[in-house]
């Protein structure tokens, strides 16, 4: 009778089955780890970045530095030349470059430089926010002083007593006064420095409005004995700028001294070494994306932070692409996490076309074991990723091996720099190319002293190379081989004339001619080689097999690459070389495409009655000619309009134009006339003519 009562209860109960604890923690935290492992490529490439801009502006700012201390203190001196001076501003004239989207970070590095060690009083300035003088002067007196700053007439500002009482008036006078007090504060605390400079950044000289910045030094020029003025001019094409801009009788009131930073092209090649082509950053890009990012940074901006951001959109596409991306990390890290990997993420392993190119290469009871116990596939896929970092490891002190030889021979057969020679790379079998042969023959032509000072450099780039097996190689071979090459003698000039070439210039017939060459060939031939000659093969031949065995097209060579490699070099190029026409046009032809509403989904070629009035008067528009009669064009809306709004065709009030009707048409008429599609035309008062033909 208990089993019965209860029997009822069992199917009325309600059962709940929790999913497995460690499979929810297992795909957690893989989510996680992909999640975090972006968060620390992006901050190890910005801090390696940052890194990189403040070495190479080192020196350029440390000559600021100076610059701005030995001003200041020349204020102080009392002799005939220093007084002269004292009657200019100084004035540093850096110049930064085209690639102005750079211009920001070295800005910035230099105000925080001159805080910190010069003066605190630092303002930096734009053209874009100074249209006007008192503009200008505005910006100026607020960043100095920090305080808010009153540009309006004296009538005006008698009424907004309440106003001036938080705000000061605007003028350099309003400054000296400030700054006195400023620098007697300072005195009674003790400050070293009892006379800072004001040092104020123009950052984009050239968008400046002449007239402005020439009002603006004039005035400054009368109050340089009160106040330590002290001015630096950012420019970005050339020193001439300045005396374009400002007449003699306004450039002779400043003391100007040039600064000229590096060029961006070695900022890119400083970025290319220290960012891409290190073993440090498991994520890599294929050659085609690299092509793509290097030029746009030579045919748009010469901007190494706007490559640097095409990079950083690679990882972001890679990381949200590609799951097998959770393995793209650091090597340890990698392993632990392949014995997190669930079947699913198994079966994608044995998807991707290198691990298949590496199956067909087993045996065929490896090849059921590989696809059948995931044990057993974890197992090696562990290995085959040491064997990927161990790939970069060799990989790239062998390529500056080879770029350091290749790069001092005529005419660079392989590029002059290590980008050009690593993409080359990275597409196919380098000892297959012509420029390479070409580069080995050459190599094979140097003289002795040519020859050490290379191999001392070759040396010196294996010896810093993080791979045991290359410094093996190099201890067995290259340790003091150059040693060896200077003790042997040079190959003197007598015993490389042949009697064949002696005899050269007696020869005056074609026929004889092409005999002795071709002598000349054969004896080079079978000429015994000198020891120098020997040994100078043999380094080459040493060089040549590192390349054979360690420099490989790592797509197609290497197994697991597509967990590392960038390859979509169209998704970046899209989202990069932006097209803003064919986006316009195909956001007003299908608005389904970034609206997703599926009231908005139609065919080719039809207007949509739910779409928005600005794409219902461009679909509109795209079927009338050059000159679009207005009136017309309002009533094809205004019965598109109707139908949307469910009214009766067969009524009197359908398509009927009403205010609120020719409101939103005018609006969009407008709309469509901001972007270029239409304008006004004094042929006909109501048409527009249409400028653009044809549909997205």
């Amino acid at each position: 009778v208990f089993v019965v009562n209860l029997w009822p209860s069992i199917f009325q109960g309600c059962f709940v089955f929790k999913p497995s604890a460690k499979k929810k923690k297992t795909a957690l935290s893989l989510g996680a780890l992909n999640f975090q492992q972006i968060n620390n490529h992006q901050q190890n490439m910005f801090c390696l970045c940052k890194a990189l801009q403040d070495e190479l502006n080192r020196n350029i700012l440390d000559s600021l530095l100076d610059f701005t201390r030995k001003c200041s203190s020349t204020r102080q001196h009392s002799d005939w030349a220093s007084q002269m001076r004292a009657s200019e501003i100084p004035t540093a004239a850096l110049v930064l470059g085209v690639n102005v989207p750079d211009h920001d970070m070295t800005f910035q590095s230099l105000s925080d430089l001159l805080q910190q060690s010069v003066t605190p009083h630092v303002a930096s300035v734009q053209a874009k926010e100074c249209g006007a003088l008192k503009h200008l002067m505005k910006r100026v007196l607020e960043r100095l002083m920090d305080t808010v700053v009153d540009d309006e007439d004296e009538e005006e500002a008698e009424q907004t007593s309440a106003q001036l009482n938080k705000s000061v008036h605007c003028s350099l006078s309003t400054l000296c006064a400030w700054y006195n007090a400023k620098t007697k504060r300072c005195s009674h605390v003790g400050d070293d420095l009892q006379s800072p400079p004001l040092v104020i950044i123009f950052k984009d000289l050239e968008a400046f409005n002449p007239r402005v910045l020439q009002d603006f030094i004039l005035i400054c020029s009368r109050y340089i004995e009160r106040l330590p003025l002290m001015f630096i001019f950012g420019i970005a094409t050339s020193p001439s700028t300045i005396q374009h801009m400002l007449p003699h009788s306004v450039s002779s009131l400043l003391c100007i001294e040039l600064f000229q930073s590096l060029s961006c092209t070695q900022h890119l090649a400083t970025v290319i070494d220290k960012l891409i082509l290190t073993p440090q950053f498991p994520f890599k890009l294929n050659g085609k994306v690299m092509q793509v990012l290097i030029s746009i940074f030579l045919y748009h901006d010469f901007s190494v932070r706007n490559f640097i951001k095409g990079i950083q959109l690679a990882l972001l596409e890679h990381f949200h692409s590609q799951p097998l991306s959770v393995l793209c990390c650091k090597k340890k890290a990698a392993l632990l996490n392949v014995m997190h990997l669930g079947p699913q993420d198994l079966e994608r392993i044995r998807q991707l076309q290198s691990f298949k190119r590496y199956v067909e290469k087993q045996d065929p009871q490896e090849q059921v074991n590989l696809f059948t116990d995931d044990t057993h596939l974890k197992e090696v896929c562990q290995k085959l990723i040491k064997n990927l970092r161990q790939y970069h490891k060799n990989y790239y002190p062998i390529l500056r091996c080879l770029h350091t030889l290749t790069s001092s021979l005529p005419r660079y057969p392989l590029g002059k720099q290590i980008r050009e020679l690593h993409l080359i790379c990275l597409d196919k079998n380098i000892w297959e190319n012509e420029d390479y042969q070409s580069a080995m023959k050459l190599l094979k032509m140097l003289a002795k002293d040519q020859l050490i000072a290379l191999l001392q450099r070759c040396e010196e780039i294996l010896q810093a190379a993080k791979s045991k097996n290359i410094k093996m190689a190099l201890f067995m071979f290259l340790n003091n081989y150059y040693l060896t090459v200077a003790a042997e003698p040079s190959p003197s000039v007598e015993d490389s004339i042949t009697s064949p070439v002696k005899n050269l210039q007696k020869k005056t017939d074609l026929f004889q001619l092409q005999k002795t060459l071709l002598e000349m060939n054969e004896s080079r031939r079978s000429k015994k080689l000198s020891p120098f000659e020997a040994l100078r093969n043999e380094a080459l031949e040493f060089i040549d097999s590192l390349v054979k065995s360690d420099i490989l097209p790592s797509c197609s060579s290497q197994t697991l690459n597509e967990v590392c490699y960038y390859t979509s070099s169209a998704t970046v190029r899209r989202h990069l070389n932006a097209t803003p026409r064919t986006s316009i046009q195909a956001a007003l032809n299908i608005p389904y495409y970034y609206l997703q509403n599926d009231r908005l989904k139609t065919e080719d070629g039809i207007v949509s009655n739910a779409a928005p009035d600005i794409c219902i008067v461009y679909k509109l528009h795209l079927e009338c000619g050059r000159l679009i009669n207005l009136y017309d064009w309002l009533e094809a809306y205004s019965t598109v309009v109707s139908a949307a709004e469910g009214n009766d065709p067969g009524s009197d009030n359908f398509g009927k134009v009403d205010d609120v009707k020719h409101a939103r048409f005018i609006r969009a008429v407008s709309e469509l006339e901001f972007l270029g599609f239409i304008k006004s035309t004094k042929q006909k008062t109501d048409h527009v003519a249409r400028l653009t033909w044809g549909g997205c």
